[in-house]
């Protein structure tokens, strides 16, 4: 079955992104346990960020004098140096859709995560540092990363700024990169390298949805099959 837009009409005249986002993962869970071998379990974690926006202009400038210690009672004050020059609204929390593969034979240890994008961690310069930032964090950890996103509506390829980060680039998805694609990377000890590996593609609208590595170790690894998951998520949540 093909790729819908669900970030236009007429797919989001009736549904919502967030309702496929919220259902995919658990589908993904689903999918992956027969595949999983002894000893390996995933879990979906849905968590969507609180949306808040960042204003700089909200900063208080009252008319009154700096603060200045009051000593007249013998009591302390706050020093001038301590008060604060700028007070904003910080985003600080951020979407979080995504699967996570644990090997529970060692302490529960994270060795895999399936991160689908949200048009929240695509939208602003420093919601996609935060986003490029996890990703590469996990990878550094030696956690394997799937990358997933369907957002049609902001251009960025947030797997290419990953690339970036450690100098490279990824020239099968052309130039200009899509703002649709899925991509797993893990990186693999060889003797004192460390070496970076990736397989990408492109999501084209009407087409299936391809089947990625999911790296569990230097060995082993499962097909992640997004097509039979986003397939069975769209039929769970009758979208057409």
């Amino acid at each position: 079955m093909p790729l819908r837009d669900h970030f236009r009409p007429p797919v989001d005249d009736q549904h919502s992104w967030e309702e496929l986002h919220g259902q995919w993962p658990a589908v993904i869970v689903q999918q992956l346990r027969p595949h999983l071998p002894p000893g390996f379990i995933a879990g979906p974690r849905v968590h969507p960020g609180s949306q808040i926006e960042v204003d700089v202009a909200t900063y208080e400038k009252d008319n009154a004098p700096p603060f200045a210690a009051d000593t007249s009672d013998g009591g302390g004050a706050v020093a001038v140096w301590a008060e604060p020059t700028v007070e904003v609204e910080a985003l600080l929390d951020f979407d979080e859709y995504e699967v996570r593969v644990y090997d529970v034979q060692r302490g529960r240890r994270l060795v895999a995560a399936v991160e689908i994008v949200s048009p929240a961690n695509k939208d602003r310069p420093e919601s996609r540092r935060a986003f490029v930032a996890k990703c590469s964090a996990l990878i550094q950890q030696g956690v394997a990363v799937s990358i997933v996103d369907l957002v049609t509506t902001k251009r960025f390829n947030l797997f290419l700024d990953l690339l970036e980060t450690i100098g490279h680039t990824d020239p099968t998805l052309g130039d200009p990169p899509p703002p649709t694609y899925a991509a797993s990377c893990r990186a693999v000890k060889r003797g004192k390298k460390t070496l970076f590996q990736a397989r990408s593609h492109h999501l084209e609208l009407g087409r299936p949805l391809p089947t990625l590595p999911l790296w569990l170790d230097s060995e082993r690894v499962v097909p992640l099959d997004l097509e039979a998951s986003y397939e069975q998520a769209c039929h769970d949540l009758w979208i057409a």
